[in-house]
Formats: C-alpha cells, structure tokens, sequence
C-alpha cells in the first residue's frame, strides 16, 4: 500500500494517533497507512493508531449540571448563561466505552491528526473531544479530505497543516454550539413557562424558530389569499396567439370596450425583432443545490438526500458533500480528464462529445476565490457496482453535472413581433433553438435550466411562422378571464432556497451567490433544521410540500420579538460567524451580542402588557389605527392603506379589549368560542388579517414524543424537565401537576385551571400550593366588588371551579 512521502515512522519519533469522525473513515485511512491490527476501538500498526468517534461524543452540559436549583423552570432564574462553558459525554453506553480508548490512546501519544470532517462540526467534535481528555495542551496536525481515494489520502497526509492554523475554525464552531445553547435554552424555557398551557414545550431555535416564521408566513399569505377575476385580451392571427401590450383587466366591460373596437378591423404586423440567447450550463453542484435538484426532480427530503451523499462519499464515489462551493481550485484542473476518462464506461455517448485533451474550462468552474473549505461536489472517477435506487439518482446527476459544465451553451433564437388592430396593440413572442448544447443531458421535465422554476410559464414559447412587416389580413379577438392565484406553499426545494439567501427569493446565480454568506444555518445543518421542525410537529410534509402545523402556527404568534423571527438577523449572525471563522471578527464580540439578544428577548417577551391609551399601529404601515363604525383602520387610509379590522369575526363581536391585544400584541391569548367552530385563538398576520388557530392541547405534545421513540431518539434533558415547570400541586380532577405560567395555574393533564389574578386580588403560588393540597385558603384580604368594594374571603374548590367562601371568616 503506498504511503505519504514523508516516512511514515520517522526515527526517534513515537506513537501517531489519528482521529477520525466515523469507523467506516477510520477503516479507509487505517488501510492506506498500513495499520492493519485491529483492536477493540481502533487499528494499530506502522507507527500508527488510527481510532474513531461516532460523530459528536461530546456535548454541552444542562443547566442543572451547573445549579441543582436550575432543575425547575422559573421566568427567575432566566436568563441563565454560564460563566464558562462546560463539557460532558454523551449519554451512552458505546460512546462512554469509546471515549474511553481515545483517552487512553491520546494520552500516550507522541503526536495526534485531526481526521474529523474537514468544515466547521468535524473541527468541533475533535476540539471537545480533546478538552474531555485532558490533551488541549497537546499540539496535533489536521488531516484535511475531500475525498477518500486513497490518491486523495496520500494528498492530504502530504499536505497535514498545524492545529494552530484552523483555530479561527475551531472558534467560530464553538461560538455556533455555544450561541444556539444561549438561545435555545432560555427561549425555550422563556416561553414554555409563560404560554405552556398543560404542560406543553415551546422548543425555540436561534434558526430553527426563523425558518419556521417563514413558512408560517406563507401559510398566512396563502390562508387569507382572495382570488381576484382578471380578463385579458388576446387574438388570433395566422394561428399565432398574440396578447394586448396593455396590462390585464380588472373589469370585463373594459376588455369588452376594447373587443369591440377591434372585431372586424384588419391585423397589421408592424414590427419583427429576433435576437440570438445563449444559455450557459448550470454550475456545478453544493449541498444545497444538490438537495434543491433531488426534491425537485424526484421528491426527495434534503435529510434522505445529504444521508445518501454521504454514503457516497464514504464508499469513495463522490467528494465531500457537505460543501457550500460550486466551483473548483485551480489544483483540480489536471485530475479532471482522468476522472472523465473513468467514468467513460457509464457515459460513454455523453462524455466521448468532449475533448479531454482540451476541456474548456472557465470561470464558471475554476475560481479559487469562490472555494474557501471544499470544493464543488464531482465524481472521484470510481464507478459503485450496486446502489440503492435514492444513491443512483444522486450519482447520475453529479456525473451529468460535472459533464455539463463542459458542453456548449444552449442556443436560442427569440422572436417577438408586434402588431395593431385599429390603434390596439397587440405582440407575440416565440423561442427556437437553434443547438441545444447541454440541454441534451436533461430530460425536459427534469432540465436543469429551469432549476428554480417550479411553475415554468411556457405560454410564450410557440413557434412563428415567418411574418413580414407591413402585412395584413383577418384575426380573430377574444377575451381569456382568469384569476389571481396565491403564492405556492414551500417545498424543501423552495425552503431550501430561501434558507440559502435567508429568506430573499432570488434566481440570478450571481445574487445568489453574493447573499450565501448570510444564509439560515449552512449546508451541512439545512437538513437537520427541517427534520427538527417536523420532528416537533412544527411542521408537516405533504407530498412534495411542507406546512406550518397549528401549533408551529400557534409559536410563531406567541412569539413577539420580531428579530427572533427575522431571517435577516439570523443570517447576519451566520456572516460573522463566517467572519470569525476566517479570523477577521473576534469571538467574544459575536458572543456579548448573542447574550444581549437573550437578555432583551427574556424581558420583552411578556404579551400580557397593553396601552389602553391606543389601539396600536397599523401592522401594514406603522400609522395609529382608529376606530370606525365597523371596524378599526388605519389612519393613513386617504393615502391608500387598507388595513381594516372589523368588528364583527366569524359570528362573535371583538370588543375594544380584544382589538387592543390584537393589534399591539397580534394574539388573543385568552381563547374566544367561535360558532360551530369551538375554542380558538385569535392572531394578526403579517399582512394585518385576523386568523384563528384551534386551542394548543398536551396531545399534540405527546404525539411529539412518540415520533421520537418511533424514530429511537430521546427527547432531549429539556423537554423532559417541560413538565416540571413551577409544578404547585397536583390537579383535583386528574391529579396530574399543575403548573405555573404567566397568568394562571393550569393542569398538565385536563383543562382545571386557576387565574393568578381573581376578583382585583394577585394569587401567589403557595396560596395556590394550600388551595390544592387542602381544598381551600385561609381568609385572604385584598378583593375588590365589580363596584370596587373590598372585601375578604376564602377560596374554596368545588369540583372543577374555584369559589368563594364566606362562611366562618
């Protein structure tokens, strides 16, 4: 087996330890350096011990492993943030037992390599697992792969940099985990404990809770869409369909106007322009637009799509897939004729059209300035015998891709001609191609071009016959209704796309590529985002379509602050982490603006405070709104605002109250009873339309975690410490806990419930802990009459309702 050209055992020098991610990546590594000894976790042999993780054996500890007392979930003890960080095993059996070899094997080592992943979690899950055994001090190399051929494992032993150089990477990894923790701990628990109404989880995310409000959004788009009738007018001429210049018709009686005016007057071609388009190859693959082409095409999640890749490119079929770049280094350029010329048995009528001697290569697929950790995912050259169904249709599009790149452009000729008909201009529009150039790889349905057209329009792509200016003859007019549609739900694909460029739709490739450095979460972590939510029941797949559940709806009305669901913020949090990353921003910058973002979500997170001074601000414009007779409106409406709220919802009246927690709050916490419908609660959407949602209940929490056992996970330490939350006794109907919360007591278990606030009189908890336990209070002074008397009482329990007592005082 050859071996780096540096010996592989240099003498005086010790033991080599190398750490790689997973046993399969051990295996491969262990073979091409000759440790063929196989030992209970790890291989040994000519100077060598290669071991393995099994990706994250380390994890960040909870907050009770800092305070016992952190172990109940109180609004006081939030927010929490460790002095310092600290680290503990993942709780597993396997994992305790590998730990353990590492350990032993780095501590007796005379040098360590890095073998992890090459990117951002690789880096992370060696850093932590060398702070667990004691070797931080230790200095190491680091073994960076794109592939693992054993041409690319000789390259990178050859090229094995300091530790040192990839401390930038290490830090902003770091500050990844440690942020999210920060987050996602504090608001999950900010507002489990303040809306968990029965015992209910609020999971909330540093990204996870953006791309949720973002689907969400279009839900909300689409539920208060109304369909408007339009007309256009169109006519026929020579079988050639040509459409008004002007724009659609509102009104059927002005298409209709302009109908009349044109029957029976001759069809005048006035003008013909054709010009030539050139179409260029798409570039070449990343994950995410990997992951865009599969569901696309065949309707395949991102997670099955990046498990798949990864296969791949464990069994050496394809380089590393968890890269953000299309192109390729400069260094690849020799290597890809050898690759074409292998995977010629596969392709060989698409590949023998090239000349390999002579590939035209371009800026299009060489840019070392658009490659930062790995390049563009290609093929390796080696051909797998057998693959499942999903790996075969990955193979076969990175194989295509990485042939396209080098195919011609597609050409086209466009022709637009416009025409007249008593001064009512009419044009038609038609594209034939003259080479189809790469276009010929691709399917129609399936072509590549139309990547981020999911609804391609091809309405325009008839074929003229040859007109001459100036001629003339019979039409036939008519008039086409139609209707405005709503925006289309998202599909991984589209998510995908908006999670790339944090939430701004683009298609021009360039843009795209520009807005990357400020997308949600990164390629490797897209994935895992979506399955979170579908594992929370956030969201839910139907067919090629994702879909905000009523309770992700529910979330994202609870939540307020609009940065924690903003896109835009989340993805300028990932620019600096790329920042910090390429050493250029410091850590505790990006780390101090994390915590202060905690600090100002925690205290501006309560939605129970309302100005009763004023309605609240139009949520379309930011002007006061005002009440009218039936309904409240925007103030700016004489300058086209048309931000209504009426009064009357589906059968019930709102009351000034209500629009009050409407606008300032945009939810009603306190559920209304809709006729025929039951218990709802009210929200404002985005675009200022009242929207209900059914009443959050414990079972569609529980349904939660029986997704998670179906799938072997556990739920994490803290959802299952939810239930705990501010825990004052058991329920008298169902005795299961009975929880505190912002504005009242509420059972896990059933709907038994008391106010904090009763009769003017604030209740505190161990008033209700006697009221529980004893089924009644001692006499408590501080109520007040409707007509504002004061008086004292006890509380008694009387099946399900809280009473008043007066007798014995």
């Amino acid at each position: 087996m050859s071996q780096p050209n540096a010996s592989v055992k240099d003498k005086g020098k010790g033991m080599k330890v190398v750490l790689a991610e997973k046993p399969s990546v051990a295996r491969d590594i262990a073979s091409f350096l000759g440790a063929k000894s196989r030992h209970d976790g790890y291989y040994e042999g000519n100077g060598y011990q290669v071991t393995w993780a099994f990706g994250h054996l380390v994890t960040l500890k909870e907050p009770a492993e800092y305070d016992p007392a952190l172990k109940k979930w109180s609004l006081a003890t939030l927010p929490f943030v460790p002095k310092q960080f600290e680290l503990k095993l993942v709780s597993n059996r396997g994992v305790r037992k590998q730990f353990s070899v590492i350990k032993r094997l780095f501590r007796s080592a005379d040098e360590l390599i890095c073998a992890t992943d090459a990117g951002r979690e690789g880096e992370l899950i060696f850093r932590y697992i060398l702070l667990m055994t004691g070797c931080s001090g230790k200095p190491f190399k680091r073994l960076w792969l794109n592939s693992l051929t054993e041409d690319a494992i000789r390259s990178a032993f050859n090229k094995l940099r300091p530790g040192s150089d990839y401390d930038p990477l290490y830090a902003a990894a770091r500050c990844r985990s440690e942020s999210d923790w920060i987050v996602g701990l504090n608001a999950t628990r900010n507002f489990t404990v303040r809306y968990g109404t029965g015992g209910i989880l609020w999971s909330v995310g540093r990204v996870q809770t953006p791309v949720l409000a973002m689907i969400a959004r279009r839900d909300d788009e689409i539920r208060s869409f109304k369909p408007e009738p339009f007309w256009e007018l169109m006519t026929r001429y020579r079988q050639v369909i040509f459409k008004f210049r002007g724009n659609r018709f509102k009104k059927e009686e002005d298409a209709q106007t302009l109908l009349d005016k044109v029957k029976g007057q001759p069809f005048v071609i006035q003008k013909i322009e054709t010009k030539k388009q050139k179409v260029q190859p798409p570039l070449l693959y990343d994950l995410t637009e990997l992951q865009r082409d599969m569901n696309r095409r065949y309707g395949m999640s991102a997670d099955d799509t990046l498990k798949a890749a990864q296969s791949l490119y464990e069994n050496k079929a394809i380089t590393y897939p968890r890269t953000d770049s299309r192109y390729l280094s400069n260094d690849m350029k020799d290597k890809i004729p050898e690759i074409l010329q292998k995977l010629e048995a596969a392709k060989q009528a698409e590949i023998s059209s090239l000349n390999l001697n002579a590939l035209p290569f371009n800026t299009r697929i060489i840019n070392n300035k658009k490659v930062s950790d790995h390049h563009a995912i290609i093929p390796t050259g080696k051909l797998p015998r057998t693959l499942p169904p999903p790996s075969q249709k990955i193979f076969d599009a990175v194989v295509t891709r990485l042939i396209a790149v080098f195919y011609p452009p597609c050409l086209k000729e466009i022709t637009t001609v416009d025409g007249v008909s008593n001064e009512v201009p009419f044009r038609a529009r038609g594209v034939r191609i003259l080479d189809p150039g790469w276009t010929v790889l691709y399917p129609r349905k399936s072509k590549a071009e139309d990547s981020q057209k999911e609804d391609g329009n091809d309405a325009d792509d008839q074929e003229l016959p040859t007109f001459t200016s100036g001629e003339s003859g019979p039409h036939d007019p008519f008039i086409k209704k139609g209707m405005t549609k709503p925006p289309k739900h998202f599909t991984e694909n589209s998510l995908l796309g908006a999670m790339e460029t944090a939430g701004k739709f683009v298609e021009d490739e360039q843009l795209k590529e520009a807005l990357k450095e400020k997308g949600l979460g990164t390629p490797a972590t897209r994935a895992a985002i979506i399955e979170t939510l579908l594992k929370r029941r956030y969201i839910v797949r139907k067919k090629k379509t994702l879909t905000a559940t009523d309770l992700g709806r529910y979330l994202v009305a609870l939540v307020q602050d609009a940065n924690l669901k903003s896109p835009e913020l989340t993805g300028e949090w990932e620019a600096k982490l790329k920042e910090i990353e390429h050493d250029r921003l410091h850590p505790r910058q990006f780390m101090n603006e994390i915590v202060q973002f905690t600090n100002d979500l925690i205290r501006e997170s309560d939605i129970s405070t309302v100005d009763k001074s004023r309605f609240g601000d139009c949520p379309r414009c930011k002007h006061p709104v005002i009440e009218g007779g039936r309904g409240y409106g925007c103030s700016d409406w004489k300058k086209g605002c048309k931000f209504v709220l009426w009064k009357e919802y589906k059968g019930i009246s709102l009351n000034a109250e209500q629009v009050r927690e409407l606008i300032q709050r945009r939810i009603l916490l306190r559920p209304v009873s809709l006729p025929n419908v039951g218990e709802m609660v009210l929200y404002l959407s985005d675009s200022g339309e009242v929207m209900d949602i059914p009443v959050p209940t414990p079972q569609q929490q529980k349904r939660n975690r029986t997704y998670a056992k179906r799938n072997g996970k556990k739920p994490r330490q803290s959802e299952r410490k939810a239930t705990s939350a501010e825990s004052v006794g058991n329920c008298p109907i169902c005795s299961q806990p009975v929880v505190e919360h912002e504005k009242w007591f509420s059972c896990n278990g059933c709907k038994f419930g008391v106010w904090k606030t009763i009769a003017g009189k604030r209740l505190r908890s161990n008033t209700v802990k006697t009221l529980l336990n004893k089924g009644k209070t001692s006499v408590l002074k501080g109520f007040k009459s409707k007509s504002g008397k004061p008086f004292e009482a006890r509380l008694k329990l009387e099946g399900n309702q809280v009473r008043f007592d007066f007798a014995g005082k």
